[in-house]
């Protein structure tokens, strides 16, 4: 069990926009919430929306701000309206402009044959980890899987994978991949915004199950 628990990837369910499906995100198991604060998004919430949902986490359920090339007024917004979110940069962002708002954050990158993940990592020293996601026009992995074998070894960072992720092929993903953490939006919805409790909970439990075979196969 020891090896399991040193092993187990972390959930982060992102998008949310209604109380009762955060509700259902922490219940099926997610360590980490995801509130967009892109106003192209059709999940997109304000900052004072994103403090009401994130007010209803408990303890050690991690609330996240997806910002794409955001203003410094609303960065500091979101932050007013969630003191403990950790930030993730989505956009175009500089390591300045990353390094800027004074808080822990997550950079998102896009990969795409050629690109160089671990180039792009140490540019971004302060970043906590970095979530790969697909390369497709727009901001967002628009619910696309990418080819995982793009991923290099030897990441100095923890990686969390996204890009089209679901209940079908997350259990593949984490085998192969050994991520850090994996994150869902659009894998667990029944429209934009609008998540599926039974879906989250399925997803969940499928991360779970491939944990499990990990540490028997290690």
């Amino acid at each position: 069990m020891a090896l399991l628990s040193q092993h187990r990837t972390r959930i982060k369910v992102c998008g949310l926009t209604r109380e009762v499906d955060v509700d259902a995100a922490v219940d099926a198991g997610a360590d980490a919430i995801g509130f967009v604060l892109y106003e192209k998004s059709p999940r997109h919430v304000l900052p004072a929306r994103a403090g009401e949902l994130a007010r209803r986490l408990p303890p050690f359920v991690t609330p996240v701000i997806l910002l794409v090339n955001a203003t410094p007024a609303l960065i500091a917004q979101a932050l007013q309206a969630v003191p403990h979110a950790l930030l993730q940069f989505h956009g175009d962002e500089t390591p300045a402009q990353c390094d800027e708002a004074a808080r822990p954050y997550i950079r998102a990158a896009r990969m795409s044959p050629g690109f160089n993940l671990l180039d792009f990592a140490l540019s971004y020293p302060a970043s906590q980890a970095m979530l790969v996601d697909a390369h497709v026009d727009g901001y967002g992995g628009g619910g696309q899987v990418f080819d995982w074998s793009l991923l290099p070894k030897g990441l100095a960072r923890p990686m969390i994978l996204s890009g089209g992720l679901h209940v079908g092929n997350v259990m593949d993903g984490v085998m192969a991949v050994r991520p850090w953490a994996v994150d869902v939006s659009s894998g667990v919805e029944v429209g934009k915004g609008i998540k599926d409790a039974a879906l989250m909970r399925q997803f969940c439990e499928a991360v779970r199950t491939a944990d499990r075979q990990c540490a028997e196969t290690a």
